[in-house]
């Protein structure tokens, strides 16, 4: 792929007799979000070390921005940033200070590294904010300020793992807007994440990687439609009714969520099965206080193709 920002092929890496990648392929497009989605221990963590230069695979072929991770390990680093879990901010300093030391590190000279953090201060809206201290800063001002170091030498990919952990609904929101204008001005970002809604929102296509290695790849809506295509969700107004209601209901794969008084179940014809439904439930005297059609979620998605046990997983992916 010609206008590729990432390239890995077959990447592997072995922790003792673990593998954490096992043959992982992946390609991320230039300017575009790609999210990387998996469980804890799927290796996500490790695939955003080896392309960052921070470990070395053990096989495959690795490349970002053109470049080998192991043989061009240093132009990578000049061409890349890297957001990790946890902040790595100076609590006692100023969100300038902490800038422009950001700055020094990368050898930008005082003055460079003066104008960069003023520019990345105004970018990320925190300008107001420069001289105060760090600890004193809310979770997303944090998570902003801890993003706009990342790009402090202007790097063409950034690496964001788990960007949003901790945080409340609205620096999650923050960091969301930070990434999209990133985005709109040419930066390549490769995101992993545990929080389903987020790779929806921001990413144009997904990876789902289990067990070290890629098990689906797509935009969001295409591994929906993969997962099984149109549901239909029926919410009973008497949670007494959900056994009689699976066993007259003209469906197949029907779950059942007690607390919520809802069956759930695929359909291939929407409007087929939604006249169905509701014509059994009105001739049984079964009363619904919702029936609705719907896509799978991101969420289904993700447990249907990281199932734990290995021969449950392949034969979800052969189904």
């Amino acid at each position: 792929m010609a206008d590729a920002a990432i390239t890995v092929e077959g990447a592997e890496k072995r922790y003792g007799a673990k593998k954490a990648l096992d043959g992982l392929d992946l390609t991320v497009a230039r300017g575009t979000v790609h999210g990387v989605l998996g469980p804890n221990g799927a290796g996500k963590t490790t695939l955003v070390r080896v392309l960052s230069t921070l470990l070395r695979p053990d096989a495959g072929r690795v490349e970002v921005a053109g470049h080998d991770v192991v043989r061009e390990a240093y132009a990578v680093r000049l061409r890349i940033g890297l957001l990790g879990q946890h902040a790595a901010l100076d609590e006692e300093l100023g969100g300038r200070q902490n800038l422009e030391l950001f700055g020094r590190l990368h050898h930008l000279g005082a003055r460079r590294a003066r104008a960069r953090a003023g520019e990345l201060l105004e970018r990320f809206g925190l300008a107001d904010t420069g001289r105060k201290a760090v600890r004193q800063y809310s979770g997303g001002m944090r998570r902003r300020l801890d993003l706009a170091a990342s790009l402090i030498t202007e790097p063409e990919v950034l690496f964001l793992d788990e960007p949003t952990t901790g945080l409340d609904p609205r620096g999650r929101a923050e960091v969301w807007n930070s990434v999209r204008s990133l985005v709109g001005g040419g930066t390549t970002v490769l995101l992993t994440t545990q929080y389903l809604e987020e790779a929806d929102q921001l990413a144009d296509r997904i990876s789902v990687v289990d067990s070290g290695r890629v098990v689906a790849d797509g935009t969001a809506d295409e591994l929906k439609a993969a997962t099984g295509g149109d549901r239909i969700d029926v919410v009973l107004r008497d949670a007494g009714h959900l056994g009689a209601a699976v066993a007259l209901l003209p469906l197949t794969g029907v779950t059942v969520d007690v607390d919520r008084r809802l069956l759930s179940a695929p359909v291939t014809d929407r409007m087929a099965a939604l006249s169905e439904v509701v014509g059994a439930l009105r001739r049984a005297g079964i009363e619904a206080e919702d029936v609705a059609l719907r896509r799978p979620t991101l969420d289904e998605v993700f447990l249907h193709l990281t199932a734990d046990d290995p021969d449950d997983r392949r034969a979800k992916e052969a189904a």
